[in-house]
């Protein structure tokens, strides 16, 4: 299997306790995620996510740290996937899908209820595990 780690952002907004969705089609099927992809050569997490997120949403982010690391074995694909999820909050931009894969249809606001029943490979969000950090998230680059 093919390695690929992926970065993922967990936006929520406490004022009106929601949580930023996106809309992923492929060929004849379609399902919701967190805005996020692959990493892409010499990118960091962290670069990855904010781009990622800018290219699926239009909102520009800055990272909190990480919420989650998932593994999943993609067994269609042939993919064995990391997933990185980070805490995240929008610093600019308006929504707006500009994706250049083509593969993001729709970007929505969800209560956590139905963000968590469309996500059932994400452990359960919760408002309060929006406060707690579960690992720190440095990148060191070698010397």
């Amino acid at each position: 299997m093919k390695r690929v780690d992926v970065a993922s952002a967990l936006i929520y907004d406490r004022s009106k306790h929601k949580l930023l969705m996106v809309k992923n089609t492929k060929k004849d099927s379609s399902y919701w995620s967190l805005p996020g992809g692959a990493v892409e050569a010499n990118e960091t997490l962290a670069q990855a996510v904010v781009r990622e997120t800018k290219e699926e949403t239009g909102y520009e982010i800055e990272s909190a740290g990480i919420y989650s690391v998932r593994e999943v074995f993609f067994a269609g694909s042939g993919h064995h996937a990391i997933i990185f999820t980070f805490l995240a909050r929008i610093t600019g931009g308006a929504m707006e899908v500009d994706d250049p894969d083509g593969d993001i249809t729709e970007v929505r606001w969800m209560d956590l209820r139905e963000a968590n029943a469309l996500m059932p490979g994400l452990p359960d969000i919760t408002i309060a595990s929006l406060d707690t950090l579960s690992a720190l998230y440095r990148f060191e680059a070698g010397g």
